[in-house]
């Protein structure tokens, strides 16, 4: 009986939508089902990712600095750092006045007594660190920064990523520079997807509270079950469907579902503490970065030898005939404006190749950055940051490099086999958006076809780069072409054909983070208050020179003044750390790049990280002659194990409580980059430090030294070979 009323109302129902006035029943039936499409959508999408969006303040993130208060804290009120005395301190807070919407107090901070906490294991020979103001000022620096900082933000106007959960961007595996189309329209589907963020969705992450790590968690650690085994690069190395379907090294970055959490195992015949710098330049040892197919490729090429334990590397010698100092001489007669270490500081080198030209240019003063193109031939870039050298991986596909716009002062390609006149020009139009204005591409290469020299020569003309030679190196074989990019926009009214196109004004050329290539170009930077509008003083002036577009000069000098004095009293030479076998260094929450300076005088090199929901401060960092890359720390990093001698995190953790869904991941992934004796020194709330000195002796980490002040510490820690 009931089904049969069912029936009459359906019928009924069809009766009254066939009458005219049944339009209005058929607008109402629309939209009614519209709208459960939409709710169910938004239902779906909010577990599988989320949006990333600049931001304007810490407030929501990190609680002020507690030494802002009037009262005198003892350290005693941690009760887990380890054999900790009491640290009696004083600190007076002024009025504060309102920077970017948040209280920004000035502080007169006292001179404070100095506590450091020798574990059993720390060598007693090791003085205490010198720590003067140690943690008081990092909060009001970040606050600071954004209200200066914000209109530089690298992902505004609906141009911000996505917190990668492995659904995003596949693309063919064929290893040849190209773009694939279809990952195109994976990427403007993010695009797409990134303008639907919401204040709703803003204010729901704000609300939520609560400890980074739970207090209550017990850590069981295995190690990773992938293909690449000792070699994982979570984001890189795809052992999914995608993974059986193409070659497990795709075109595109695509992270795991879940946060890793499982441990990177050590090379199966182990690991050996690492050949220190120089000498890493001309030798490393051969089991730290086997692999089948570098077996098959030493025996192919004649720069690189086996040698015992040993992979060596002959002075000069490089893939291609002929002497790489001849090579970079040759290029200076070509050009004399060049000038090595002078004019030019900052290089990006497309494919790691053997690092050769790297290496010599280093001699020069001159910071090269290799991108280590994905594939599965050879792990060169790997064996690059053995040797010492400043190296990332990534893909060149349909995606940008996670770099500002206008900030390398020259590009090198040298037989790459990058197709940069392939699909529109997207590629090369991406170089021509980082390079910056009057800065050079040099693309040098043995076995030019005739069809791609003239596909080339028309789209250089196209985007206005001047030739400013074109000629062969007779030891080499080599074609070297030299272009340069316009520093104006006069020439682009020039243009008969304006394709391709310029770029929209509301396009933002510093957005980096999962921001599709766009085929247009932007317009060169020509007022006072835009990066890039001139060129940089020469090296090492332009370390200490703050242009005149950055507009919190005095903050990045305070900056530079303080890690200059925590580096020199404390750093080098109250944490224990032996620096002579340090090399490869990252600063995972880099503001003005001022521990990064610091560190110029020693042989190391630093990786300078601006987190991608911080101010954006990276193209000053560039401006002063240091290297920097774009970061989610939510996601692992785009390089191999065992990469980094030391990892620096300052207030890391407590700006990414409420973004991440598993902060203890990133404690694994630290424990993926840092090499077995590498170090880690986090600087952050004693709240934090409790649970994450767990965490890392749960990894079995050496805990040097603890030190806390005011309710804020550090925490210095040494990685060993321990696996699961």
């Amino acid at each position: 009986m009931m089904e049969r009323k069912r029936e009459m109302g359906i019928a009924y129902f069809a009766r009254r939508i066939k009458q005219p006035r049944g339009i209005w029943v058929k607008m109402t039936f629309i939209v009614v089902l519209g709208l459960c499409f939409v709710f169910f959508w938004s239902f779906l999408s909010s577990s599988a990712s989320t949006f990333n969006v600049q931001r304007e303040s810490f407030d929501d993130i990190a609680e002020p600095v507690s030494s802002r208060t009037k009262s005198a804290h003892h350290v005693s009120e941690s009760s887990k750092l380890r054999e900790r005395g009491k640290v009696e301190s004083g600190s007076k807070s002024k009025e504060g006045k309102k920077v970017g919407g948040s209280s920004v107090h000035k502080h007169e901070t006292k001179k404070k007594k100095e506590h450091a906490v020798s574990h059993p294991h720390k060598k007693k020979d090791v003085p205490k660190p010198v720590v003067e103001e140690v943690v008081v000022k990092e909060d009001q620096e970040h606050e600071e920064v954004e209200s200066d900082d914000s209109d530089q933000s690298n992902k505004e106007d609906g141009e911000e990523g996505t917190e990668s959960d492995g659904n995003e961007g596949e693309s063919d595996g064929n290893g040849d520079g190209s773009v694939d189309d279809s990952s195109a329209s994976v990427d403007e589907e993010v695009e797409e997807k990134n303008e639907e963020v919401t204040v709703n969705e803003i204010s729901k992450k704000r609300k939520r509270k609560g400890p980074v790590f739970d207090p209550k968690a017990e850590y069981s650690w295995r190690l990773c079950n992938t293909r690449s085994k000792h070699n994982y690069m979570p984001c890189i190395d795809n052992d999914g469907l995608v993974g059986r379907l193409q070659s497990y090294r795709h075109r595109e970055r695509s992270c795991p579902k879940k946060p890793v959490m499982c441990l990177v195992p050590l090379p199966h015949d182990g690991y050996d503490p690492p050949v220190s710098w120089p000498e890493s330049k001309s030798k490393i040892l051969y089991k730290n970065v086997a692999h089948p197919k570098l077996a098959a490729y030493i025996k192919k090429h004649n720069w690189v030898n086996e040698t015992g334990e040993y992979l060596s590397f002959p002075q000069n010698q490089t893939t291609f005939n002929g002497n790489v100092l001849q090579y970079l001489e040759f290029i200076q007669e070509m050009v004399p404006d060049i000038e090595w270490g002078k004019n030019v500081r900052i290089v990006l080198d497309i494919g790691c190749s053997d690092s050769s030209f790297v290496a010599a240019l280093l001699d020069k003063d001159v910071l090269t950055v290799s991108l280590g193109l994905k594939d599965d031939l050879v792990d060169l870039a790997q064996v690059a940051l053995e040797r010492g050298f400043p190296t990332f991986v990534s893909s060149l596909a349909s995606r940008r490099l996670p770099f500002p716009s206008g900030v390398f002062d020259t590009i090198h390609c040298a037989a790459c086999g990058v197709h940069w006149h392939s699909h529109g020009g997207k590629l090369l139009l991406e170089m021509n958006r980082i390079l910056r204005p009057n800065g050079y591409f040099i693309l040098s290469s043995n076995n030019d076809k005739i069809e791609d020299d003239e596909a080339m020569t028309a789209l250089t003309a196209s985007i206005c780069w001047n030739i400013l030679a074109h000629k062969t190196e007779e030891a080499s074989e080599m074609g070297v072409r030299i272009y340069q990019k316009p520093e104006s926009n006069d020439i682009y009214e020039l243009r008969r054909k304006k394709n391709p196109p310029l770029c929209e004004d509301n396009e933002n050329p510093d957005a980096a983070w999962y921001v599709p290539m766009k085929t247009c170009i932007y317009e060169i930077p020509s007022a006072i208050e835009q990066h890039g509008a001139e060129w940089p003083e020469e090296w090492p002036k332009r370390l200490e020179t703050y242009p005149e577009w950055l507009t919190s000069k005095e903050k990045a000098m305070e900056d530079t003044n303080h890690w200059n004095a925590m580096v020199n009293k404390s750093y080098l030479t109250g944490l224990g750390i032996d620096w002579l076998h340090i090399r490869n260094v990252m600063d995972m929450t880099a503001i003005y790049g001022g521990f990064g300076a610091s560190l110029v005088k020693q042989n190391v090199w630093v990786m300078n990280v601006v987190p991608v929901h911080s101010p954006d401060t990276l193209p000053f960092i560039y401006e002063r002659g240091l290297l920097g890359i774009y970061h989610d720390w939510c996601e692992p990093f785009g390089t191999y194990p065992r990469s980094y001698d030391l990892l620096h995190a300052d207030h890391l953790f407590s700006r990414l409580k409420n973004r991440c869904k598993q902060p203890a991941s990133i404690v694994v992934e630290m424990d993926r980059l840092t090499r077995p004796g590498g170090w880690v020194v986090v600087r952050d709330k004693v709240e934090i430090l409790e649970p994450l000195e767990e965490i890392l002796r749960s990894l079995h980490w050496e805990i040097r030294m603890t030190y806390a002040q005011d309710k804020e510490g550090m925490l210095c820690a040494q990685k060993t070979l321990w696996r699961p």
